[in-house]
């Protein structure tokens, strides 16, 4: 007989979201707002008034969610923005008094971990060995393994920091684009420096906002079908065509691809120069969009500790 519901909140630096689970792990509610904690974050090294009122009001919504489906072990978690801001610990206790859980400030290390566990918990590992890639809004971290990691790192570019630091005029230059992409090679010779093991991967798995929102831009979803987005294979023929759309286009028109949320428009081309040249640097002919991801290894590591 299976437990009581669990749930797990992640609050990211874009987007804060929640996944309550069967006592089996079964997904019964999953949301995601767009949040954009990390807002200057990069340049300050603080977290804004404004963001901290987003994020807070959206933990106050998800306690009532949590609430309603009888949960009874929640594990909530922050990651690069709250890692990086010196005013961390005035997020930690409002979202404690949001929430009614204390986050737990993740390393990149641990990050990566569970979201692993998260994307290969429906695949074969024969299939493997893997390269998991979650990109976030101020970080992204490289996973490698087949049914465990063998390494793992997190480097400090995201979706939000990236265009924070590199893509300032609307839509992006050619020079700031190339310099986005320069950056993100050399960003690749330290994964490949410090985890080799990526070099022998096989198979890229794509996580969070940025890979599932390029994927849905490439179907033409006029609404968001998570059924479709988990494990549809994204070329990187589609992925460079659905990057060159969005990177010449200004925010005003890139809002009208189906597929792209309004709030994710001003970040999603420094989320694809990410992506794409992810693909290209590691030579990757396709990613495997999960929507399985942190928030998965969270509700895992309750029901199942390792």
């Amino acid at each position: 007989m299976s437990g009581p519901p669990v749930a797990a909140i992640d609050c990211g630096t874009n987007s804060t979201r929640l996944l309550v689970s069967d006592g089996e792990g079964r997904p019964l509610v999953r949301r995601m707002t767009i949040t954009r904690l990390g807002q200057g974050v990069d340049a300050s090294r603080r977290l804004h008034p404004d963001a901290l009122a987003r994020g807070t009001a959206v933990l106050a919504d998800y306690r009532r969610v949590i609430q309603e489906h009888g949960v009874e072990r929640v594990r909530m978690v922050a990651t690069s923005a709250v890692r990086d801001a010196a005013n961390r610990d005035e997020f930690m206790d409002a979202a404690e008094a949001a929430a009614g859980t204390r986050p737990e400030l993740l390393d990149g290390d641990e990050e990566g971990r569970l979201s692993f566990r998260g994307a290969t918990s429906g695949l074969d590992p024969a299939g493997g060995p893997f390269l998991v890639v979650d990109i976030g809004g101020g970080s992204t971290e490289f996973v490698v393994g087949s049914d465990e990691p063998v390494g793992v790192i997190s480097v400090d570019v995201g979706c939000v920091r990236m265009t924070e630091r590199y893509l300032h005029t609307d839509p992006p230059s050619p020079l700031e684009l190339s310099q986005a992409v320069s950056v993100m090679h050399a960003h690749l010779d330290d994964v490949k420096r410090e985890v080799p093991e990526a070099r022998g991967a096989v198979r890229l798995v794509g996580l969070a906002g940025t890979v599932t929102t390029m994927a849905a831009v490439e179907m033409g979803l006029h609404e968001y079908d998570p059924g479709r987005i988990h494990h549809f294979e994204l070329t990187r023929a589609a992925a460079e065509d659905v990057f060159r759309t969005l990177a010449t286009e200004r925010r005003s028109d890139r809002v009208h691809n189906p597929g792209l949320e309004e709030e994710r428009a001003d970040v999603i081309v420094g989320g694809a120069v990410i992506l794409v040249t992810i693909m290209r640097h590691f030579d990757f002919a396709s990613c495997l969009v999960s929507e399985a991801d942190i928030l998965d290894g969270l509700v895992l590591s309750l029901l199942d500790p390792v």
